[in-house]
Parts: structure tokens; C-alpha cells; sequence
């Protein structure tokens, strides 16, 4: 155990011992935010708690945040909650179409850490790291329908520790499922728009019945995209009872998601030039793709890779738990939750690389499946000034992956969506088997009548992953990797200084374990497996934050600074175009160190007007220079890519009389696309709009609401994401197919009954 982690421990217990000396005493009532690791409540029944929270995160010993259901439901119908949350400090996401769903061009940044580097959950249920490439989880928009949310929650550094995710080494996004309710209703919602978007959702509610309420519903989406050819499509049924008694609560949720999206075509900034932002695949032009695969180029195109025929992703998800509390006495209470997630999932991309006996093109699959179920028990006992939380969470994850192609027809264009079956050639097959094990302590101590607050404790991590290469094995690895560390400390406290002032700062220490499939060690050659496993090391992070909050009628403000040092950082590098599909190359590229601080304020000057800005400000650098075989590639003191370095965002809302106005606007600093740093994107701002108006009490319906998004509001043409197809070290050209257009104005109608 190293000297600090020794004397992080040593300083906990003494606060612990400290406390106890006050435990004779009658337990001060802890704020609701308290009540679950340091982190924002849980919403009791529905929105009511989340919509509560303040922006500003009051009452926490860390740098969190939270959004509630109506903030939510602001946005254009089928929003995902990540592109929501863009508006709060720190927080970086793109994606290439209006709603924030199209999942391979999903990409967040949150203080310099990729989403690959954070920790998600819906309703304390693990999702992984919410990757295209599947290996661990599955994306919040294929958990739930987003009109089910009841809020989301942001922890900018370090998140609450009892989060089960072992890859959140820059913070965490809670998700909560909204409860049934507890009158018997039913609600019908319809959204049309651009790009013959069509967006149905209905829902049913039980109502209460003697502690029993249960809800299930059921939405279907479909849009063409907003350029090229293709239609993206997604069903969706949820469902989820509560059965609560004068000592207990038991809740069960299950998600049935299919997801079927046809992919915009990776640019390069030079294709871009060349071709326009608005360029995309040859979908419904066969012929094209086959001429071009030939080397008969037209219209401007010079390169295979400036397009393909076509590229898809196929997603089929069911996720379940049963959840339990048991107040045993008014002091103790224990609480299990169990859940299983199955998943498959195919890659598409009509490849020019590879012949069939008809055609020069070949249909290139990359294929998943998971099977993941978990136990997460926990104890919380109120003692004195202590509220002492202990907890355990136990994963098995039976994760495959495997690369493949199937023969085309020069008669028959591949334009259906549906998945391959039976390939004409396997290229490689892997199976994994992980085991994760976390446990966690917690003693949540409040002093001088609630006014100071303290967390401290610590978790540990064990993460074991067995590797089976069962094809391929010349470019695929076999091998067992270990990823633990039993003692990786959190401490915080909150000082709450004067009526409507508090400080606050923490520390915590992160572990993320190695990553399976296409994206991990085993995606290298067996012989550099073999040569790098001794002295590889899982990614480790030590966060320090402190800020300030006010929390007043007509403002809430707070600033917040951070440091945080970036251990052991594995960067993935780019060998070839994605569609060839060679595997990537890793290198610990050493340190990585972020500072930056956060600026969050909501003006409220008058009834139902509101002002809203977040400004921060990262650096994020690489530390070390580092071997790219025998090249140093000097990456010392460069930006990290796709971390700009300021963001702000603004929202404007004035409400009256069941009528909504909203506009707000997003600016996003240039950002990098190589780790020289020698090729870029540029800074732009985007600004989206609402109108709404609600019609309460009809004689024929409860109520019913219009609702009008508009999205890019001046059509701005901008890159959106960037690293969709990874980064290399240096392109000072803009050859490497990596970025995509952001999606141009788009318009909403959302009609929605309640009866």
C-alpha cells in the first residue's frame, strides 16, 4: 500500500472515530441528497425528486449535477439524455444526426476522459462504457425509452462509490427509470418531422392498487437519414411494477430494444474539401460501388475509401432486474438488486477490400453477443452522526466477438437490414469469460447540525478477463489479464458556511479495467500479447476537486477547479482505414495530467424566466513521448484529441400559463484529431429552439401538449464527431477517415395525450 493511500485510510478513520464521539446523540436528518454515497438521490416515485435538484449540485461533497424528468422532456421527443447533459460544465458530445442516437458517431467527452473512460448506469444497473463496439454494456437509448427517464445525473470527477463500473476513471452518468404512477392513466404521444421522421409512443398505467403499480409501453421510431440513402429505425417496450409496503419496496424493470441504423460516411477534413460536408455513401447507386471498386472513380472521387456501398448497425437488446429494499429497523436498511442483459449485434460495411465470385465487394461483418448477469447486495445503518454504507457488486460477462464476410450478388444491391447468418469466411473468432468483484465502504458523518459534511471510504476492484482466440489465431491473442486494486480511497466534505453559501472539495482514486473485443490487448498478435502482458498496466486516475456554490431565489451559482493525473493511459492507434479492419496498435503513453475549472449559473430575475450559462475550461496533456515500434512519436506536452479546450453553453426559458419558450446555443473550441496535434477541427457554435404549450383539464382528455424543436437553428455546417474510425499520431494532410458532418436544421412536432 503506498504512503498516501496509508495515510488517506489513517485519516478516515480518525474522522470516523472523531464522529463516534457524538453517536449517543439523536441522528441529525440527512439531506436527501446524502442518502445515496454522496451522490444525488434517486428519484422516490417519479420526476418529483430529480426536477428538484439544483443545477448547481447543493448539498454534495463532489462536483455533481443533476437534470429532472421536465428538463428531459424539453427537447426534441426521442432525445438522448447525453446530448441534454451537453449543456452542464465539462461536458463534451457529439453525434451526426438531431437527437444525439446514432450510436457510431456517439462520442463524449467529459474533462478529457473519452466515454470509454467513464461509468454509466440506469437505476444503479451497470451499462459498461457504452461503446459501438459492444463488449460490456449497452447504450442508455437502447435501455430505455428516453420519455421513461426521470432524470439523469452528471458526477464531472469522481462518482458515487458505490457506482458499479469498472472503467469510470472521469466520473459517472446516473440514469433513474421513472416509477408507474399512481393514478391509472394512459399516455399517447406522436412526433413527425424532417427526414420522414415518425416517432410513436404509448404507455399504460396501472395506477395503485394496495402498494402495487406497474406501468408498460411501447414506442417505435423511424427516420431516412438526413443525407444519402437508408432509414434508421428502432422499437422499444419497457415495462417496470413497484410493490411497496409500510418497510419495503420492490421494483422490477425490463427493456426489449431493436435497433436497425444505416451509417453516414466517414470524412476525412480532406474529402470534405473535396467532396462537401453533405457527401455520403453510394447506397441506391450499386453500380457506382461497384464501378468504384473497380478503380472507376467519378464525380470528384479519387480514393476507395471516400466511399463505400453501404455500412449498418444491427443491435438486439434485453435487459431485466428486480430490485429490493428492506427497512429491517428506522436505522438499518438492506437492499439487493439482480439483473441480466443479453445482447446481439452486427457491424455491416460493403467492403471494396475484399472480392466476391460476382462482384468486387464483400459484405464485412463484425459480430457480438453478451450475456452478462450480476448481483449487487448492500447494507446502510444510521449510527449516531454516521451513515455507514457497505456493498458488494458481482458480474459474470460470457462477452464474443468475431470478424466475417458473406459473398454479394451483382444482381441484388445489399439494402435490406437484417442479420447474416452462415459466413463464406471467418476471418477470427474470440471468446471472453470476465469476472468482476467490487465491494465498497462508506461512512457518510454530518457535524455542526448538518452544516458540515463528510464522506469517506474506499472501494475495491478485481476484474479478470479470460481471452479464447477460437479462429484466427495469427492476429488475435489468447490470454488472461487481471485488472484489481483493493483499496482505491474517496473522501470528500461540504462546509456550508453561511445560509446559502457552501465549499466543498474531494479525492478518490480510479481504476478502469482492460477492455475486451475489438478495442482491447487481445486485439494485437498473440507474439505482442505475449511480450507486453508482463508489464501492461490497467489505466488509473487520482482526481482533486474543491469549488463553491451559492444557492439563492433569484440565482444559483457554483465554481469548481480540478487536477487530475491520468496513469498508465493506453492509446489505440489506427493502422489502417476502419473498413479494412487490421487491428489496432497500443502504447502506454505514460501521464496524462487535466486541469481546469467549471463555471455553472442559473438566473431566475422574474417568474417563469430563466437564464442558464456553464463555461470550462480544459487542458488536458499527454505527459510522456512514447514508442511506436522503433519511431518515438513525441507526444509530450500535446492536447489530448477530441478535448477542447473550452466550452459554454446558454439557455434562455420563459414559461407562462402552459405556454414554453426556450432557445440555447452550445459553443465548442477547435479540437484535435492526431496526438501531434498537426490536424484539427474548428471552433463553432450551434443553437437549438422550443416552443410548447400544454392544455390541462379537457372535458375529452387530462391533457394535451404541442411541441415544436428545432434543431440547428441557423443550419450551421460544422464537424460534429471526430475519432469514428480512431486516431493515429500525426496526418498533417487530413487523409484519415475520422470525421463526420453534423446534422443541419431539423424540425420537430410532438403532439402528446394524457387521459
Amino acid at each position: 500500500m503506498t504512503t498516501t493511500k496509508t495515510t488517506l485510510l489513517a485519516a478516515s478513520i480518525l474522522l470516523c472515530l472523531y464522529a463516534g464521539r457524538g453517536q449517543a446523540a439523536e441522528a441529525a436528518p440527512l439531506p436527501a441528497a446524502a442518502a445515496d454515497s454522496g451522490a444525488a438521490a434517486a428519484p422516490a416515485d417519479d420526476a418529483t425528486t430529480l426536477d428538484a435538484v439544483s443545477v448547481v449540485g447543493t448539498g454534495q461533497t463532489r462536483q455533481v449535477q443533476a437534470l429532472g424528468r421536465a428538463e428531459l422532456q424539453r427537447e426534441a421527443a426521442g432525445t438522448s439524455p447525453l446530448k441534454v447533459m451537453a449543456k452542464l460544465p465539462g461536458v463534451h458530445f457529439q453525434s451526426s444526426d438531431p437527437w444525439g442516437n446514432y450510436e457510431w458517431s456517439s462520442k463524449l467527452n467529459i474533462r478529457g476522459f473519452s466515454q470509454q473512460q467513464l461509468g454509466f448506469t440506469l437505476d444503479g444497473v451497470p451499462l459498461g462504457d457504452m461503446s459501438y463496439g459492444n463488449h460490456n454494456g449497452l447504450h442508455i437509448g437502447r435501455a430505455i425509452s428516453s420519455e421513461n427517464l426521470s432524470g439523469a445525473e452528471l458526477s464531472q470527477g469522481s462518482g458515487a462509490i458505490d457506482t458499479a463500473s469498472s472503467g469510470n476513471l472521469g466520473g459517472t452518468l446516473r440514469f433513474f427509470s421513472s416509477d408507474p404512477s399512481a393514478e391509472f392513466g394512459v399516455r399517447l404521444a406522436q412526433t413527425v418531422g424532417s427526414d420522414a421522421t415518425s416517432r410513436t409512443y404509448a404507455r399504460l398505467d396501472t395506477g395503485d392498487h394496495g402498494g402495487f403499480s406497474a406501468y408498460l409501453s411501447g414506442m417505435f421510431h423511424t427516420t431516412d437519414k438526413w443525407k444519402g440513402e437508408g432509414p434508421q429505425r428502432n422499437s422499444q417496450f419497457n415495462g417496470k411494477f413497484v410493490f411497496s409496503g409500510e418497510d419495503f419496496r420492490v421494483s422490477g424493470y425490463a427493456d426489449s430494444s431493436r435497433r436497425r441504423e444505416t451509417d453516414y460516411a466517414d470524412l476525412s477534413l480532406e474529402s470534405a474539401k473535396r467532396l462537401g460536408m453533405d457527401w455520403d455513401n453510394y447506397a441506391k447507386d450499386w453500380q457506382r460501388a461497384i464501378d468504384a471498386a473497380q478503380g472507376r472513380f467519378r464525380g470528384g472521387v479519387t480514393s476507395l475509401d471516400d466511399a463505400y456501398y453501404i455500412a449498418r448497425g444491427v443491435r438486439d437488446d434485453d435487459l431485466a432486474y428486480i430490485s429490493a429494499d428492506w427497512n429491517v429497523n428506522p436505522d438499518v436498511v438492506l437492499a439487493a438488486t439482480a439483473y441480466y442483459h443479453r445482447n446481439e449485434g452486427q457491424g455491416h460495411w460493403a467492403t471494396p477490400y475484399s472480392t466476391s465470385p460476382t462482384v468486387p465487394l464483400r459484405m464485412r461483418t463484425t459480430e457480438y453477443d453478451i450475456e452478462r448477469t450480476g448481483f449487487m447486495p448492500s447494507l446502510s445503518w444510521q449510527i449516531g452522526n454516521h451513515r455507514l454504507q457497505a456493498g458488494l457488486w458481482l458480474e459474470k460477462n460470457d462477452h464474443g466477438v468475431q470478424r466475417n464476410f458473406y459473398d454479394l450478388n451483382r444482381n441484388e444491391a445489399p439494402d435490406e437490414i437484417f442479420f447474416y447468418r452462415n459466413p463464406d469466411q471467418r476471418v477470427f473468432r474470440q471468446r471472453f469469460d470476465t469476472d468482476t468483484r467490487m465491494y465498497y465502504v462508506l461512512d457518510h458523518m454530518e457535524f455542526a447540525d448538518g452544516r458540515l459534511a463528510v464522506d469517506a471510504g474506499f472501494k475495491g476492484l478485481r476484474v479478470e478477463t479470460d481471452g479464447k482466440t477460437l479462429i484466427g489465431g495469427g492476429s488475435r491473442a489468447s490470454g488472461k489479464l487481471v485488472s484489481e486494486d483493493n483499496f482505491l480511497p474517496q473522501i470528500g466534505a461540504r462546509w456550508q458556511f453561511s445560509e446559502h453559501e457552501e465549499i466543498f472539495g474531494s479525492y478518490s482514486e480510479n481504476l478502469s479495467a482492460f477492455r475486451t473485443g475489438v478495442n482491447g490487448p487481445h486485439s494485437t498478435s498473440q507474439a505482442a500479447f505475449n511480450a507486453a502482458v508482463a508489464t501492461l498496466e490497467p489505466e488509473s486516475s487520482k482526481t482533486f476537486e474543491a469549488g463553491l456554490r451559492t444557492s439563492r431565489d433569484a440565482i444559483e451559482a457554483s465554481v469548481a477547479v480540478y487536477r487530475v493525473n491520468f496513469e498508465n493511459r493506453l492509446l489505440a492507434i489506427a493502422r489502417c482505414a476502419g473498413i479494412v479492419g487490421c487491428a489496432s496498435s497500443f502504447a502506454n503513453v505514460g501521464d496524462v495530467e487535466s486541469r481546469g475549472a467549471e463555471v455553472t449559473v442559473l438566473w431566475k430575475p422574474l417568474a417563469g424566466f430563466s437564464w442558464y450559462h456553464s463555461l470550462a475550461f480544459n487542458d488536458s496533456q499527454y505527459e510522456s513521448d512514447y514508442l511506436d515500434g522503433a519511431t518515438l512519436v513525441r507526444t509530450r506536452g500535446k492536447q489530448v484529441v477530441d478535448a477542447p479546450k473550452r466550452l459554454y453553453a446558454t439557455e434562455v426559458r420563459w414559461e407562462r400559463d402552459g405556454l414554453q419558450l426556450q432557445l440555447g446555443a452550445k459553443y465548442t473550441d477547435k479540437r484535435y484529431l492526431t496526438y501531434l496535434n498537426d490536424s484539427k477541427v474548428d471552433a463553432f457554435w450551434v443553437f437549438d429552439a422550443a416552443a410548447s404549450y400544454e392544455w390541462k383539464d379537457l372535458s375529452w382528455a387530462d391533457a394535451f401538449k404541442l411541441q415544436l424543436n428545432v434543431t440547428n437553428l441557423f443550419d450551421k455546417e460544422y464537424f460534429g464527431s471526430i475519432g469514428t474510425n480512431g486516431f493515429v499520431a500525426s496526418d498533417p494532410r487530413g487523409l484519415n477517415y475520422t470525421v463526420q458532418s453534423g446534422a443541419p436544421r431539423q424540425v420537430f412536432l410532438t403532439g402528446e395525450l394524457k387521459f
